[in-house]
C-alpha cells in the first residue's frame, strides 16, 4: 500500500512495518526473502539424546543391552563384563544388584567406590560402558560384539573381521527394531558420537554386480564398441 508520504505499508505476518523510501523497501523485502530468515522460522529436527550428550561430551545414561566392564586393580577374579538386563539391573560380585540406568559411567564408578570399600582397601576402580552391537551382513565374523564407545566404526568392523571381499564398508546400515535408520555413517566416526545404541545392527552390505564386475563390463563395452568399428570401416 502507498501512502500519501510516499512511503509503503508492508504486510509481515503479526506485525506491519512502514518503509519510506525505495531502497529501504527493497532492502526489508531482501531479508524477508532470504534462505536465513526461511531457516530462522523452520525448527530444526531434534538429535538423539545420545548424540546430543556424546557431542556436549557429557556421559551418556546405561541402557539395557549395555555391557559393564569392571576393572578392579589387583582383583582379576572380579574384574569382568557384566551386561546391564532388560529391567536396567545389572550384578556384581560382592555388592549385588545395582539398577543403573539412571546412571552414567562416572556416576557407576562413584557408587561402586563407595560399596566396594566395604570390603576392598583404598580400591581403584575403572568402569568403561561397553554397547552390544550385532554386525552382520557382508563381515568375516558377523554376530553380536560388545563394542567400546571410544573406537571407531572401522574398529567395530574389524571385531567381525572386516569386510569381505563382497562388501560394502563405506555404505554400513543402521538397522533398529527390524528398521533402517536414515543416518550416514562414516569409517572415522567413534561409535560415541553415533546414534549406535545396544541392541541395534550394523549391516554391511554386498557390492552391486555392475560394482564387482566393472572390469568385465569395460572389457566387453570396449570389444563392442572396436567390433562395431570395424564393421562400419568394412562396410565403406
Amino acid at each position: 500500500m502507498v501512502l500519501r508520504d510516499d512511503s509503503f505499508l508492508l504486510h509481515f505476518p503479526g506485525r506491519i512495518v512502514k518503509i519510506r523510501t525505495l531502497t529501504t523497501l527493497a532492502v526489508a523485502l531482501a531479508a524477508a526473502l532470504s534462505p536465513a530468515s526461511a531457516r530462522s522460522q523452520t525448527p530444526e529436527a531434534p538429535d538423539s539424546a545420545r548424540m546430543v550428550d556424546a557431542v556436549s561430551g557429557h556421559d551418556p545414561t546405561l541402557r539395557p543391552g549395555d555391557v559393564v566392564q569392571l576393572r578392579i586393580w589387583r582383583e582379576p577374579t572380579m574384574s569382568n563384563q557384566y551386561p546391564v538386563d532388560e529391567a536396567g539391573v545389572v550384578v556384581f560380585p560382592l555388592v549385588g544388584e545395582y539398577h543403573v540406568l539412571e546412571d552414567t559411567p562416572s556416576s557407576l564408578r562413584q557408587r561402586l567406590l563407595v560399596d566396594y570399600r566395604k570390603y576392598l582397601k583404598n580400591p581403584s576402580i575403572e568402569v568403561t560402558v561397553l554397547r552390544r552391537v550385532r554386525i552382520m551382513g557382508s563381515v568375516n565374523k558377523p554376530g553380536l560384539y560388545p563394542v567400546d564407545p571410544t573406537v571407531t566404526l572401522a574398529d567395530a568392523l574389524a571385531m567381525a573381521g572386516g569386510a569381505t571381499p563382497l562388501g560394502q564398508p563405506d555404505k554400513v546400515r543402521l538397522i533398529r527394531e527390524g528398521k533402517q535408520l536414515g543416518v550416514n555413517l562414516t569409517q572415522d566416526m567413534r561409535i560415541a558420537d553415533s546414534p549406535i545404541q545396544s541392541g541395534d545392527e550394523l549391516y554391511v552390505p554386498e557390492r552391486s554386480w555392475f560394482s564387482r564386475n566393472s572390469n568385465v563390463v569395460a572389457t566387453s563395452v570396449a570389444a563392442s564398441v572396436s567390433l562395431i568399428i570395424a564393421l562400419f570401416i568394412r562396410r565403406n
